[in-house]
């Protein structure tokens, strides 16, 4: 055999040779399983993952929503759904940069009690009165000519000073506490975007099922028709049933792809990854409802946040006050103040210079009145929006309790409801297919049935949404 059909056997063998073995492992792995679930799988959403864009709707414009992680890849939890969210561009790092503002205005407060180091260099050209006389044109200068060097500190002293520096202090703490409120308030945004995206995976779940169900009654209703055992109008009623089933479908599809939008934008995914989740919890703890009480409302951050905006608020008429004390500004240099540069004039008037000056205003037209009662008006203003927030506190803790009390009771009634639903399909579609009972009362058997799916996967969402309400106006 020649080299060149050796190389021809070789070239053949390397591309058949893959192909048959994984041919060999496809038939070894068994048939694929079908896509579309049928009537008799569970409606719960146990093991779901957020699936990519349907095929459906991947031709629609814009960026395609493809999976965020590999199929194997383990779902990303609440709590790592957090993390990442508080890695992003949010308003709590805008909270964190009007804190790191709030400091900065600490120190320059307190850079205003504490004296200025300065160096003041200076030089003055004072023309002849009439020359050729030695006299200096302006009499408030000291010569024809003047060379001053001065290296001293300077200051102000002033009763509002102290308080400018506590009224910076108040609202630095303001503004800590605020980052806090931004924090939870962001945790809660990305709890109730998360349950929302499982909430949207769970709804079309069950929507792909109740579609299946239609369907299969479709196809039973189609051959009883062709068989000559059930009228025209049988089969109309059933396909109306799976066209409604099927447009639910294209919405809870729509609705899932928006809610991982969603998701995604707040855990910088993006739109166009999707992001793999926990499915939506089938089960509920109400006696983690009991345990959440009145008492921890006050450890929320709001409390000291409004207590440190009354506390700023009240140092503020503090410095409206101050404005009817005296203010002191003194200065200590050293230096030399000559008429020349040269050595022997520098030494003779070299030397230290300290001075200090009292202003007291005596009358400023209510100008300094006015400012206080200003500041007195906003502190009213405080306090009240104080007593308004903590009322609005605790019936925030009042209201999210009743919610998730009521949303643990709905999951229960749903619970029943569904089970209920499911016996009354079975029978209803036998009673059909006995002839004992006409078609719309399998159809609204089939619907009842899809309602109650999707009511126990919403009071689901419900009390998961309501219990972090709770945690968050509790306090924790």
């Amino acid at each position: 055999m020649t080299v060149r059909r050796w190389l021809l056997v070789i070239g053949i063998g390397s591309v058949l040779v893959p192909s048959l073995v994984a041919q060999q492992e496809t038939q070894s792995q068994g048939p694929t399983p079908p896509r579309v679930m049928s009537a008799a799988q569970p409606s719960a959403a146990a093991g779901v993952v957020a699936s990519p864009m349907p095929a459906a709707l991947s031709s629609r414009p814009g960026p395609p929503i493809a999976p965020a992680t590999p199929l194997n890849a383990a779902p990303l939890s609440a709590e790592a759904a957090v993390q990442a969210a508080l890695q992003q561009a949010s308003t709590l790092r805008q909270a964190i940069i009007d804190e790191r503002i709030a400091a900065e205005d600490v120190t320059q407060a307190r850079a205003a009690l504490l004296p200025r180091v300065r160096n003041s260099d200076g030089i003055a050209y004072n023309s002849p009165a009439h020359p050729p006389s030695m006299d200096q044109s302006f009499i408030a200068q000291n010569a024809l000519h003047e060379y001053q060097a001065l290296v001293g500190v300077a200051g102000d002293l002033n009763l509002g000073v102290f308080s400018a520096i506590r009224r910076a202090q108040a609202l630095l703490q303001a503004a800590h506490a605020g980052t806090e409120i931004a924090r939870r308030a962001l945790i809660r945004g990305v709890h109730e975007a998360y349950y929302g995206a499982a909430l949207a995976t769970a709804k079309r779940v069950a929507a792909e099922q109740s579609l299946a169900a239609a369907e299969e009654f479709q196809r039973v209703t189609a051959l009883n028709y062709r068989a000559g055992e059930v009228p025209e109008v049988d089969l109309i009623r059933a396909r109306l049933q799976t066209a409604a089933r099927r447009d639910d479908l294209a919405q809870a599809r729509q609705a899932e792809i928006i809610a991982n939008a969603s998701l995604g934008t707040l855990i910088g995914y993006g739109i166009s990854r999707t992001p793999a989740i926990v499915p939506l919890p089938q089960t509920v703890d109400a006696g983690e409802i009991g345990r959440l009480t009145a008492a921890g409302v006050a450890r929320r951050p709001e409390f000291a946040q409004l207590e440190a905006q009354v506390r700023a608020a009240r140092e503020d008429i503090r410095v409206g006050r101050a404005g009817y004390f005296p203010k002191i500004t003194y200065s200590l240099d050293e230096g030399f103040d000559s008429p020349s540069l040269s050595h022997d004039q520098v030494r003779q008037h070299r030397g230290a210079l300290a001075m200090a000056s009292v202003d007291w205003t005596l009358f400023d037209w209510g100008a300094t009145r006015s400012r206080q009662r200003q500041a007195e008006l906003r502190l009213q203003r405080t306090e009240l929006q104080r007593q308004l927030t903590i009322r609005d506190l605790y019936l925030q803790f009042a209201s999210a309790r009743e919610q998730a009390m009521t949303a643990a009771e709905r999951v229960d009634n749903a619970r029943r409801a569904l089970a209920d639903a499911e016996r009354n399909v079975t029978i209803s579609i036998a009673r059909y297919r006995a002839g004992e009972a006409p078609i719309t009362e399998a159809t609204d058997a089939l619907t009842t049935r899809a309602t109650q799916r999707l009511a126990l996967e919403q009071a689901l969402y419900d009390f998961q949404i309501a219990h972090e309400h709770l945690r968050e106006a509790a306090g924790q």
